[in-house]
């Protein structure tokens, strides 16, 4: 074995997300958030996190761990935004007259629970706008050109077409969304992330001068994961449908989509054990899979600055243990 791979460290759960002004990580000590103030100081809170896997041991069984650990996840992570969003005043609605006619009406009528009401109310809207962009839209366009512009009949590559459709209109998405300046500086703060993963992986001391020579672009992001499930679900689909023609019927298209929300489980399983694999090998398969999300991660991660990476390196030393954080620079 090289030294340098002598030198790297063993693969071990670390992981974050980017945040407003901040980010989460998740390693060997539980998660702790670090966001950088109003006033230009860093502030690091530690997390406890609880897993299902803990209380009930199928929960973390291959394929079935892959659906448990994406909604803790979402959760968490919606939960470590709200809160990077309280920290630097966001959601400072305290005064009235900054306050739009719809939160007035809501803190009206809901009082203290305001809060709640629209963060309800937001999740309402976001899986509403997930399904319409990513389930219906790419049915509804396929539907149309198999029906209007192209002859003769191809039902039975449906899953292919609609599969290649949800990708191209995610690139859209996001490509639109990181134009906003907001969004710019989360993609930033992304990029710090994945960074300071990288530099602590190589064995190397948590400094801003190593971390900025890191890549950006990682195997284990959310960003590879989710192309990994599309790329999955196109596979299974068109499995499905070549077995079973009748499903793209037009009269079986209710059923058809409430098959494909039925298997969306066991395509994030199989996507999961995918990167956790990916994570620990670099083979041929695995380059050729991954190759989409990481092309995708040059629009959903940035360069990060000097001060943006400050807070990655905090907020990572934040969940290592006391051992590893003396190594690295702590």
């Amino acid at each position: 074995m090289s030294k340098k791979n002598k030198d790297k460290k063993p693969m071990i759960s670390v992981g974050g997300q980017a945040l407003i002004e901040g980010i989460m990580m998740q390693g060997p000590k539980g998660a702790a958030m670090s966001v950088r103030l109003p006033d230009g100081t860093i502030e690091t809170e530690e997390m406890k996190v609880k897993h299902l896997r803990d209380k009930f041991k199928p929960a973390g069984w291959p394929l079935i761990r892959g659906i448990v650990n994406m909604v803790e996840s979402l959760l968490f992570g919606y939960k470590c935004m709200e809160k990077s969003a309280e920290k630097i005043g966001l959601d400072d609605d305290s005064d009235p007259e900054k306050m739009s006619k719809l939160d007035k009406w809501i803190a009206d009528h809901f009082g203290p629970k305001m809060m709640a009401v629209v963060t309800g109310i937001s999740l309402i809207l976001g899986v509403v706008l997930a399904f319409g962009l990513f389930f219906y839209l790419p049915t509804f366009l396929i539907d149309v050109i198999d029906k209007y512009l192209i002859k003769p009949d191809f039902t039975t590559l449906h899953p292919l077409f609609e599969g290649l459709m949800r990708m191209v209109i995610f690139v859209a998405y996001i490509a639109i969304v990181s134009l906003v300046p907001d969004i710019k500086r989360v993609f930033m703060y992304h990029g710090a992330e994945h960074k300071s993963i990288f530099c602590y992986e190589a064995g190397l001391p948590l400094t801003v001068e190593n971390v900025k020579k890191q890549k950006r672009f990682h195997p284990r992001c959310g960003t590879s994961f989710i192309f990994v499930i599309l790329i999955i679900s196109i596979l299974i689909s068109s499995a499905l449908v070549v077995a079973f023609t009748e499903l793209a019927a037009d009269e079986n298209r209710i059923l058809w989509i409430a098959i494909k929300l039925l298997i969306v489980p066991l395509t994030v399983g199989i996507g999961y054990e995918f990167i956790r694999y990916a994570g620990k090998h670099d083979n041929f398969l695995v380059k050729i899979l991954a190759a989409p999300g990481l092309w995708m991660q040059r629009l959903t991660t940035k360069e990060p600055t000097d001060d943006i990476i400050e807070v990655g390196i905090e907020s990572l030393k934040a969940v290592l243990d006391d051992v590893e954080s003396e190594e690295n620079g702590n």
